[in-house]
């Protein structure tokens, strides 16, 4: 089906993508860093926002994806990466700090963010756990959509975890709900390397 929206097909495969992936089945994530290494390898200049991950985490996506932004400072292969964990070591766990502290840093990592994509800085957004924060109130949901749906150029930005707002979904292009129907650790097993982290 062709849309009736008066765009060129080059104009609608160049359109930005607002991508949200929610539910409560693993792989939400999983699923962003595999569209962030496409993005990479298409040049993409890529920037990484972990909302919920302690600082003190080791992530193993983190890991590759700061050898190839090595690999793109030294050799000019795929794009830039950044990779930013918002605050210090603070987590859904809610350890480390008051709920102030956790909002404010949510705020400021937010604010950062609103930045960058005003300035056009990145082209392939990963905001891992970000729905976290708008469901516990840390940042407003309104001013995200709004933002989002206004950003400026060919920005894509992925968003990923469980409860994903209402409006956020409504605005967002494309959305997959990760849906658990099994899972080694409902019956007691523990993460394992190379699997969860």
């Amino acid at each position: 089906m062709v849309p009736d929206d008066g765009l060129t097909t080059r104009a609608r495969r160049n359109a930005p993508v607002l991508a949200v992936h929610t539910g409560p089945g693993k792989g939400k994530s999983t699923a962003a860093f595999g569209m962030a290494l496409r993005a990479w390898n298409q040049g993409f200049r890529v920037a990484v926002f972990q909302f919920v991950k302690s600082a003190k985490w080791k992530v193993g996506e983190e890991a590759v994806f700061r050898e190839l932004g090595r690999l793109h400072d030294e050799h000019g292969a795929g794009g830039p990466v950044e990779w930013h964990k918002m605050g210090s070591g603070w987590s859904w766990t809610r350890k480390h700090g008051s709920d102030d502290d956790h909002a404010a840093a949510a705020a400021d990592g937010w604010a950062e963010i609103k930045r960058r994509l005003a300035a056009e800085q990145h082209d392939f957004y990963v905001l891992d756990e970000f729905t976290y924060p708008l469901k516990w109130g840390w940042v407003d949901v309104d001013d995200v959509v709004s933002t989002l749906t206004e950003r400026p150029g060919r920005q894509h930005v992925v968003i990923t975890g469980r409860d994903a707002p209402q409006a956020l979904i409504d605005a967002a292009d494309l959305v997959t709900e990760m849906t658990k129907i099994k899972h080694p650790m409902d019956v007691g097993r523990k993460g394992q390397k190379g699997i969860e982290w």
